[in-house]
Order: structure tokens, then sequence, then C-alpha cells
């Protein structure tokens, strides 16, 4: 009898411990297919991880947005309401301490404020690609190159965003995934 109760505890446990990360994953997928496509400018880093691996650190030319008067502390969560700008890039458009109630919007950490430009200062949690080891430092150093080039708005991140939710689906260079990118080069 005991050992029945063990053994249906273990197909419990079992099936909690398969359905968390299914369920995240299904969440990720939804967002791919169901949400809006924003492209974000990119300023990129390539560190390393040992518990992450490589990966790509992007830095976003989008990170700052003109606020009213609020008493804004670092590390705040902030809503910053996203549109697209007349050629196709992400902007933000307004930051709230509350949900808005309708258009895309990302959940941010607060930065700092000025008081002076009554701005706030913001970053996204989107903010690591991951890639396959071998190419991530080629990716970096292509993405910097890029970066340098005299084409403007030639390196970007494309991110879904649904209902607050952001999900990072790659970075491209001249409208080329980078992992391709560096295939070819």
């Amino acid at each position: 009898m005991k050992t029945k109760h063990i053994f249906i505890l273990f197909v419990l446990l079992a099936l909690v411990q398969l359905c968390i990360p299914a369920q995240m994953i299904f969440n990720r997928e939804s967002i791919l297919k169901q949400g809006i496509a924003y492209k974000f400018k990119t300023e990129p880093v390539d560190p390393s991880d040992p518990f992450k691996g490589k990966y790509i650190y992007l830095n976003y030319d989008l990170r700052n947005v003109e606020v009213g008067d609020k008493d804004w502390h670092r590390k705040q969560d902030v809503y910053i309401s996203i549109a697209n700008d007349s050629l196709g890039f992400a902007k933000a458009v307004t930051a709230s301490l509350e949900k808005p109630e309708s258009g895309d919007f990302v959940l941010a950490k607060a930065d700092w404020y000025s008081e002076s430009t009554s701005e706030l200062r913001f970053s996204f949690p989107f903010n690591e690609f991951y890639m396959e080891e071998s190419k991530a430092y080629d990716a970096e150093v292509a993405h910097r190159d890029a970066q340098r080039d005299s084409l403007p708005n030639n390196t970007y991140a494309l991110v879904y965003i649904k209902d607050g939710e952001a999900v990072l689906e790659n970075v491209f260079i001249n409208d080329i995934p980078i992992a391709t990118f560096v295939e070819n080069e």
C-alpha cells in the first residue's frame, strides 16, 4: 500500500516537472505566432558566461523615453508602450507604472531618471541572444563591423510582443539572420 502511494507521488512529481517547461515553451511559441513583430536597433557586446554559454549581449538604441514629473526609482518595473517609427523600427511612446489598457507594451526596468531632460532611461528584458558557441565570436565581430558601416539601420533585433511579454526571435545584419550572415562570410 505504501509503495503504491510513493509511486503515485512519483508520477505526479514527474508530470509537474514536464508540465512547467512545456508551459514555458508553449507561452514563448504563442508570442512568436500571435505577437506583433518589432525591429529594435542594436549595439552588441559578446560576453561569455560559464553557466549560460556564449551569447551576444545586446544594447538597444532605444533606451530613453520622455516622461512627465514622476517619482521614478532605479530597478523599478515600468511599462514601455511601443510603436513603429517612420522607418519601421520600434520607438518608445510612453512609460508608465501601470499596465497600459491598449497597444503594445513591454515590462522593462528603470535605470535612471533625468530631471533636467525629463527622460527615463530603461533596460529591456530581452538583451541576450544565444548562439552556437563556435559562431558567437564571429557574430559579434560581424555585428560590430556592420555598426561601423555607413548604412544606417542595418543591424537590429526582431522581437515579438504580445500582452506585455516579449520574445527575441533573431538578430539581423542587412536583413540577414546573424547566423546565416556569419556562415556566408
